[in-house]
């Protein structure tokens, strides 16, 4: 799949998070993390960001997060729909991607 344009997906609110995806060509991945849990998750949710992005095969992207203490599944599904967006698709496939 390949970036076309910024997506975004998600929201500040408790329990959620915010993420914005952007074409970063020829550059690899560029994964920014803010979140009030940093210290306790970061890794994890770094982690859940790296899976789901290999999963969809996006290789050069830049990913923004902006943490509320979102669960990983929220994170996942943030992201795919982030990376949709930002893809210009026009359908979903709703099965899981894991």
């Amino acid at each position: 799949m390949k970036i076309i344009k910024t997506g975004m997906a998600g929201s500040l609110e408790s329990s959620d998070v915010l993420i914005t995806v952007d074409s970063n060509t020829g550059k690899g991945r560029n994964i920014s993390l803010e979140s009030t849990v940093k210290r306790q998750y970061g890794k994890q949710i770094l982690k859940v960001v790296e899976h789901t992005l290999d999963l969809l095969e996006i290789s050069d992207v830049t990913v923004r997060l902006e943490d509320k203490g979102a669960l990983d599944c929220t994170i996942r599904s943030r992201l795919e729909a982030a990376v949709y967006r930002a893809a210009g698709s026009e359908t979903y496939p709703w099965e899981s991607l894991t």
